[in-house]
């Protein structure tokens, strides 16, 4: 049975196609149409999913989309009666979008399919699932697990913000709700909002900055802003924000609460905003460790999934990992809405069609998520010629000695290969790679490759089997989806002078072995590369180990600030000459900046618009 499942119109459109239960391909729009978080429908990402499958529309048993537009339409127009007449400004520019795409959503989305397949019986073969189901499927049926507690925490779906079901074989019932406007993802977003970030895609320049500031307003905001119980429960005084009926996050009550308005994108950072970013997070964690130890204790479950934006926060995540309530933690790696196209269809095929399933309890069924599109070998030359390149083709053991070396040499690689991972991290297919050990990779390609924050912190890849010796972690994490401190004999010691220094002033002390990837706190966003998985990747790393000793690369996504992850190897060639990679290894292609004809430097400094 082969199923199509699809997230669109809101933000993070994407496709994903299974075929009797096995995950086939799975992808985002952005990555296509190059629009950042596009949220239209996904017609590139489908036809992707078919061409991979080898298939077409016609022989796809069902279509399942990830939410219930009627449900979302009933909220707004019960939301607007229970504030009205307050926010009818916001609801006279909505509900004309809503009744033109949401309402009639079904209608759409038929139109659209049909320019695939007209002949498709789209009134028998067209299914919904909820939003959480959606998420809480995404989440437990790839996880290794027979059975587990599965923990749904983002904005908004339908009306739920925050959801609990218990997964056990194919099934998978939600057993209790909070809903809308109660929601943590809204509060982190209100922050969010408030640092002067853009919401839906600055939340985690809010977790990266929250270790240069100190929680001085945690108090604050548990006393005023939420109503939080011992079993991770919650309220929000809605006294305090917008976003019910307003056009932003947070109102006049919210800025005097907190002393001031808004900063603006353009706005210098302060330590206030640090010290926000921290306080905020600390309430996040605190929600998130109450609702998962209350869940250990109600259920008995030693087994934990995640979904939902908020399960991006890999923060929070980690400490639930060493918090110990649950033995074992699953996260999806595309935990927001564009995981909602796999949950959706993995919903109808377990759930709607009652499609037997098998977990072995070791590993999951994402394929360590590389479920995008792959390039041969000639295709990648062929681009690159047409593209103007200059390269060398070398074997694949030459690839990884040349790479090595270039990184050894502290350069910065683009490194191209393989299929391209599903969700917003980048894990070794289309990455920008750095040496960890130098004390001024950080910056450099914040500053000079990323075009972003110099605040902003990068992710060692480290072996599977070395992670260790470098991380207190002694787990899989291949997701980049848990944050570990770097073990104390890799730390360096402050110096007095060091360790009196606040906020950004924090961000040019060397603090390890590994100072590229260590952030101010220690801590590191892991990611265990494992052979069986990214066989290329990991051998990558082994071959930089022999040279230096050293089992770790500095990994960020390829791509710029505002910018999609690459996804062909024209996008990474065009990445390549418009920032200062000095490397790129695409396939067993392998180019070198001061070979490359000067005409085709492009500025990408201002290329994208910023996120």
């Amino acid at each position: 049975m082969r199923i199509l499942g699809v997230s669109a119109f809101y933000h993070d459109s994407a496709a994903a196609l299974i075929d009797g239960g096995r995950i086939v391909a799975a992808a985002q729009e952005e990555r296509f149409t190059r629009k950042k978080h596009d949220s239209g429908f996904p017609a590139r990402a489908i036809q992707y999913c078919l061409d991979e499958a080898g298939v077409a529309m016609a022989d796809v048993d069902y279509v399942a989309f990830y939410d219930k537009p009627f449900l979302k339409f009933e909220r707004l127009l019960e939301t607007y009666v229970a504030f009205a007449p307050r926010g009818f400004k916001s609801f006279k520019m909505a509900i004309p979008v809503w009744l033109k795409e949401k309402l009639f959503q079904k209608d759409l989305l038929r139109k659209q399919f049909q320019g695939f397949d007209p002949e498709f019986d789209w009134q028998g073969k067209l299914l919904f699932a909820e939003h959480h189901q959606s998420h809480a499927a995404s989440a437990f049926f790839p996880s290794p697990f027979e059975d587990a507690v599965v923990l749904t925490m983002d904005g908004v779906g339908e009306w739920a913000t925050t959801s609990v079901a218990m997964g056990h074989g194919n099934g998978l019932d939600v057993v209790k709700e909070i809903h809308f406007p109660h929601s943590l993802g809204l509060l982190y977003s209100a922050f969010t909002y408030y640092t002067g970030f853009r919401v839906n895609s600055g939340e985690y320049k809010v977790m990266g900055l929250a270790p240069y500031g100190e929680p001085a307003y945690k108090d604050l905001i548990l006393d005023n802003l939420l109503d939080l119980k011992e079993d991770g429960s919650f309220r929000l005084d809605q006294g305090y924000f917008d976003y019910c009926t307003g056009l932003r996050m947070t109102n006049a009550r919210f800025d005097e609460l907190f002393g001031g308005p808004a900063r603006g994108a353009d706005e210098l950072l302060t330590q206030k905003h640090m010290d926000l970013a921290a306080s905020v997070q600390a309430v996040t964690e605190e929600v998130v460790l109450r609702l998962t130890r209350g869940l250990a204790r109600e259920t008995g479950s030693r087994n934990l999934c995640l979904a939902g934006g908020v399960a991006l926060n890999c923060v929070a995540n980690g400490k639930v990992l060493r918090d110990g309530a649950f033995d074992n933690i699953w996260v999806q790696p595309a935990a927001g809405d564009a995981g909602g196209a796999l949950g959706a269809a993995l919903t109808a095929h377990h759930v709607f069609q009652g499609q037997p399933r098998q977990a072995d309890g070791a590993a999951d069924s994402m394929r360590g998520s590389y479920l995008g599109p792959a390039f041969e070998q000639a295709d990648i030359e062929a681009r690159l010629t047409a593209a103007g390149a200059e390269f060398r083709v070398l074997d694949d053991d030459a690839v990884l000695d040349a790479t090595a070396e270039a990184l050894a040499d502290g350069k910065a690689v683009g490194w191209f290969q393989g299929r391209m991972e599903f969700g917003p991290r980048a894990l070794g297919a289309r990455s920008i790679l750095g040496d960890p050990r130098s004390a001024s990779m950080q910056k450099t390609l914040n500053l000079r490759v990323k075009y972003r924050e110099s605040f902003r912190p990068f992710a060692p890849s480290v072996l599977r089997e070395d992670v260790a010796e470098w991380f207190e972690i002694d787990a899989d994490s291949p997701y980049m989806l848990m944050v570990a401190d770097v073990v104390a004999n890799r730390r360096r010691t402050m110096t007095a002078d060091e360790d009196a220094l606040f906020g950004i002033d924090k961000l040019n002390v060397p603090r390890s072995d590994i100072p590229a990837v260590t952030h101010v706190d220690y801590s590191a966003r892991v990611q265990t590369v494992h052979a069986d998985t990214n066989p290329r990747y990991h051998a990558l790393i082994s071959r930089f180990k022999e040279r230096t000793g050293c089992p770790v690369l500095v990994n960020t996504s390829f791509n710029v600030r505002g910018e999609p992850i690459v996804c062909t190897p024209e996008d990474a060639f065009r990445c390549f000459m418009g920032t200062d990679i000095e490397v790129l290894v695409c396939g067993n292609c392998f180019l070198e900046k001061d070979r490359q004809n000067p005409e085709l430097e492009l500025d990408y400094k201002n290329a994208f618009e910023l996120d």
